[in-house]
């Protein structure tokens, strides 16, 4: 009895010890940590649902998402907002925070990208959207062209400050159209961000809009046209980590996901093309 006596305490004394030493290493769990992700507007459907499957596997990481236009997006950066991971809709609002970007897109020599980190995310679609029933019979933006020459059309577009409306420009361009007069003739109008534009066609407040295909797909809407990469060029997504994030490991990591094929079908889902 004595000695099973002693062999019990000696169990309980080197459970104790072994306990007492996990607790000197540290706590057994890691603490929750909150992501804050900036990402452009088309994003929000489908990164939302990658972000829930991503915190199943990583419940300690709180990923908090803000969507917007990249160029609001890039502003907000830029005036110190906390940001762990930037995904832009354009390449050149990326370039204007990174460093090892070329000076004459960068101007004012900001470094606010890992370089190391960044990488092209997805590719996306230039679309021509028209509301339920197409009203003005738009098929195509040959068609678009005339409609607008000939003021019988009024289309949505995104502002010049965000990826969208870029590409809207070098699709106007391409057909030799004037946007300020346009413009300055009333049959375009615009929208913050790409969510804009498509409420705007969603809703028939205009007779079509210029938005990404994704976004066309989520909101139900008809494509009557694509534009090709001559016209406006390919709409590449980067993504990077931010140097100035609170947690630059979690947000390597979340990245690196991103390149995962779990996460790629729900992007392939979603209309994306997925190129990590």
């Amino acid at each position: 009895m004595i000695r099973k006596n002693l062999c019990l305490a000696g169990l309980l004394v080197f459970f104790l010890s072994a306990c007492g030493g996990s607790k000197a290493d540290g706590p057994l769990h890691t603490e929750d940590v909150e992501l804050t992700v900036f990402a452009a507007a088309s994003l929000q459907e489908a990164l939302t649902e990658i972000g829930e499957n991503y915190q199943t596997d990583h419940p300690n990481v709180i990923l908090a998402f803000n969507f917007d236009s990249s160029g609001t997006l890039k502003t907000q950066i830029q005036e110190g907002a906390e940001c762990d991971a930037f995904i832009s809709a354009g390449q050149k609002q990326m370039d204007q925070l990174d460093a090892s970007a070329s000076p004459s897109v960068n101007t004012e020599d900001l470094d606010f990208v890992a370089s190391d980190t960044r990488f092209n995310f997805l590719e996306n679609k230039v679309a021509l959207a028209v509301p339920e029933g197409n009203p003005a019979d738009i098929h195509s933006f040959g068609e678009l062209k005339a409609a607008l020459e000939a003021g019988e059309v009024l289309l949505a577009a995104g502002n010049s400050d965000v990826p969208v409306g870029q590409y809207t420009q070098l699709i106007l361009e391409y057909f030799g159209l004037d946007e300020e007069a346009l413009a300055n003739s009333g049959v375009i109008t615009y929208g913050s961000n790409v969510k804009e534009v498509t409420t705007q066609v969603s809703e028939a407040a205009v007779d079509c809009g210029i938005i990404y295909a994704t976004d066309a797909f989520s909101a139900g809407l008809d494509i009557v046209d694509t534009a090709a990469a001559d016209i406006c060029g390919q709409v590449i997504y980067p993504a990077a980590a931010l140097n100035a994030g609170k947690h630059p490991e979690e947000a390597r990591a979340f990245l690196n996901y991103l390149r995962t094929p779990e996460a790629g079908a729900v992007l392939e889902a979603a209309g994306f093309t997925p190129l990590g």
